[in-house]
C-alpha cells in the first residue's frame, strides 16, 4: 500500500530559507524508513503511514521553534489506487486498526493522551476523506466524535475541523484520524494546514 504526504512549509520571515533548510534537518532520523524528496514547492514523504505525522510534527516544531509565524500545508494519502505499491510503505494491518467505530474512538483518545509534549502550541485545520467506502459518512461522524473528545478540539468550521493545543497532541490526533477512520486498506486522504506563532489571537 502506498502512503505519503506532500508537505510545504511557509515561515513568515526574511530568513525563510534558513528556517526551511534548518527544519528539513529534523527529518534526518526518518531517512532510513522514508523516501524523502524536496523540490522548490514541497517535500515528499513516502513511508510507513503511522510515521507520517511524527515526521511532520518534528519538521514543523523545528521551524516554529524559531519563534516566527510559520504555516505547514500538507496533502496526505494512503492506499491511493493510482500509486504503485512501495515496500517502504508498511500497510496499516495492525489489529488495533479496523476495529468497530466505538472501540477505535476509545483507542484513538488513549493514543492522543499518551502523546509526547513538545512545548509548542499550534492551531490546525483539516478535512478527512475516506474514499471508496459505502459507509464513508459513518467513518466521518465517528472521526468527529473522536475529535470532540481528543482534548485539542477547537471548533467545527465550514468544510473542516479546527484543533488547537500542544503540537504533540495535535499531530497525534491527526495521525489517529488518518489511520483509524476509513477502511484499513482503503484509500484515505487528508488535507491539512497547521499554524504557529500567529499574530492573530483568534
Amino acid at each position: 500500500m502506498f502512503s505519503g504526504a506532500q508537505v510545504s512549509l511557509y515561515p513568515m520571515t526574511d530568513d525563510f530559507v534558513g528556517v526551511i533548510l534548518g527544519a528539513i534537518g529534523a527529518l534526518e532520523p526518518y531517512r532510513s524508513t522514508f523516501r524523502i524528496e524536496t523540490d522548490d514547492i514541497s517535500t515528499l514523504l513516502v513511508g510507513p503511514p503511522d510515521q507520517l505525522f511524527p515526521a511532520m510534527r518534528d519538521l514543523f516544531v523545528s521551524a516554529a521553534g524559531q519563534g516566527v509565524h510559520c504555516v505547514l500545508a500538507a496533502t496526505v494519502s494512503r492506499g491511493c489506487p493510482g500509486e504503485p505499491d512501495d515496500p517502504i510503505c508498511t500497510p496499516v494491518n495492525d489489529s488495533h486498526y479496523g476495529q468497530p467505530l466505538a472501540e477505535g474512538i476509545t483507542a484513538a483518545i488513549e493514543q492522543v493522551g499518551a502523546a509526547p509534549q513538545t512545548g509548542q502550541i499550534v492551531a490546525a485545520q483539516f478535512s478527512l476523506y475516506p474514499l471508496g467506502s459505502g459507509h464513508h459518512m459513518d467513518e466521518i461522524y465517528g472521526c468527529i466524535e473522536f475529535l470532540k473528545n481528543s482534548g485539542v478540539f477547537d471548533r467545527s468550521k465550514n468544510f473542516c475541523t479546527k484543533l488547537r493545543g500542544d503540537a504533540g497532541a495535535v499531530f497525534a490526533t491527526l495521525s489517529e484520524a488518518f489511520l483509524r477512520f476509513g477502511a484499513p486498506q482503503g484509500h484515505v486522504a487528508l488535507d491539512l494546514k497547521v499554524s504557529a506563532n500567529s499574530p492573530t489571537a483568534i
